[in-house]
């Protein structure tokens, strides 16, 4: 079954449950409306791969969202994130600990031969499509800093 069937699948299984799968029908359809979007933008049906990508940016805008409400006393709206997040991240794959990151940073040092801070594209530009959709890239970002700085 490939991510679009699941996302379709769940969608009717939401309606179904009505009240109980109201929040989980609408982050649904939002996520199904950005799929088609992007679709449109990209010309042609999107594979998995980019499917997990259009979910990812539509988890990061929520994350980014919920430090401004909570700066602003809105915490109603913070709980609304964070639950349409916990939807989202179930069809998004498992997320990479620090420890696998840094191994793989480590790998990606090594293979571009980087010598210090200033090879931070370099390594980033090889590591960031080994991580796609499973990392943030700014915890990747602080991690290859880290590494690059103790050279």
């Amino acid at each position: 079954m490939t991510l679009e069937e699941r996302l379709l699948a769940d969608m009717k299984e939401a309606m179904k449950a009505r009240e109980a799968g109201k929040t989980r029908l609408a982050v649904i359809r939002m996520a199904r409306a950005a799929l088609k979007n992007a679709e449109i933008a990209k010309g042609h049906k999107l594979s998995d791969p980019e499917i997990i990508a259009v979910l990812a940016h539509e988890v990061k805008e929520r994350q980014d969202s919920i430090p401004e409400f909570a700066r602003g006393g809105r915490e109603d709206l913070v709980a609304k994130l964070e639950e349409e997040i916990r939807i989202l991240k179930a069809y998004l794959p498992a997320q990479l600990s620090e420890d696998e990151i840094r191994g793989l940073a480590r790998e990606t040092i090594a293979q571009v031969h980087a010598l210090g801070p200033r090879d931070l594209g370099k390594v980033m530009g090889a590591l960031m499509p080994k991580t796609k959709g499973r990392a943030d890239g700014r915890l990747v970002n602080r991690i290859v800093r880290e590494l690059l700085e103790q050279q």
